[in-house]
């Protein structure tokens, strides 16, 4: 007997059935985002613009929430945020820029410079590098990286001078810093080289063709080229600069203070603690509820940064897309 041949799906039912399957994903999305902003509505309806701004102590503020009252009547929900976000921001700023740096450089080294025999070591241990759980960047940032701050950069007078404000350890801003770029670096460099070597080579041979030399060519050419890839690498690496938690919980210092510029050098040695790293340090209290609502703003503010990061990045890279390589 033979076995009737199987009829391939018609385009029809292929298109119907890839529609379903992207309307389930974008339902899930939706329905993970109501059950955030539903969860953390009171602690914003509670506060409201103030949840964002500063005033007292965020810790003590915290200890106040986690130790409410039973009776829902009297839930303290009383959040002044701003120095969690204040200390995402920063982190993630400056990791980024360091990265973005440093990732650039690499790339075109990799792509335009590096003999084959490094490009072919390079180029999978870079990739590796980036699948790295954070969990084994913070054990070295705490075990090996924080005690050498504490002990060889901090001297004890810095430490005195800012004892009467906070206590100076090791983990700090600094570290969290440090660790975050060296994070998120692998992530941008090989989107970069991804894309510098999709460039078509004519380009390059064309500008050489007029004196330009090999790094002139790369930069005003390939890397021009490849802006979008490189907004694309940012805001992906910015992503996951935003959502760390377990690294930043580990190594920068989890105390809820927003170090301050006019403190000279003693400003990167500052403890802080970002709203990803709140999140994981406090979700023993998930059960308190007004605590668990206030610990669901922080996770809707996240999630709206990312958002508009998103979108921005998507808004940057249109009008780059006309003279370059489509990301």
């Amino acid at each position: 007997m033979f076995q009737r041949l199987r009829q391939p799906w018609s385009d029809t039912r292929a298109e119907r059935t890839l529609g379903a399957v992207s309307s389930i994903v974008l339902l899930l999305i939706a329905a993970m985002v109501a059950f955030v902003f539903a969860k953390a509505w009171p602690s914003f309806a509670h506060n409201g613009l103030h949840w964002f701004g500063s005033g007292g102590n965020v810790d003590k503020q915290l200890n106040d929430i986690f130790n409410s009252p039973a009776d829902p009547k009297h839930y303290e929900y009383t959040l002044h945020a701003w120095p969690l976000i204040y200390a995402t921001m920063l982190t993630t700023f400056i990791a980024v820029m360091l990265g973005l740096g440093f990732a650039l450089f690499s790339a075109i080294f990799i792509v335009e410079f590096a003999p084959d025999g490094v490009r072919r070591v390079v180029q999978p241990v870079v990739r590796l590098l980036a699948a790295v759980p954070s969990v084994i960047y913070g054990l070295i940032g705490i075990l090996v990286l924080a005690p050498f701050v504490g002990n060889h950069l901090e001297s004890q007078g810095r430490k005195s001078s800012v004892a009467y404000v906070v206590q100076l350890s090791g983990t700090s801003l600094i570290v969290a810093v440090l660790i975050l770029t060296v994070m998120i670096t692998p992530i941008m460099i090989a989107l970069i080289v991804d894309a510098l070597e999709s460039i078509p080579r004519g380009w390059k041979e064309g500008a050489a063709a007029l004196g330009v030399n090999r790094m002139r060519a790369m930069w005003t050419v390939s890397v021009h080229a490849a802006r979008p890839a490189i907004v694309a690498a940012m805001v992906l690496a910015t992503a996951r600069a935003l959502g760390e938690a377990i690294m930043l919980s580990m190594v920068s210092g989890s105390v809820g203070f927003k170090p301050n510029p006019l403190d000279g050098i003693t400003f990167f040695f500052e403890p802080l603690r970002p709203l990803a790293a709140t999140i994981v340090d406090n979700a023993e209290g998930l059960s308190v509820k007004p605590f668990g609502q206030t610990i669901y703003a922080m996770a809707a503010v996240l999630l709206v940064s990312s958002f508009l990061l998103s979108f921005a990045g998507w808004a940057v890279k249109q009008p780059m897309k006309k003279y370059g390589v489509r990301v």
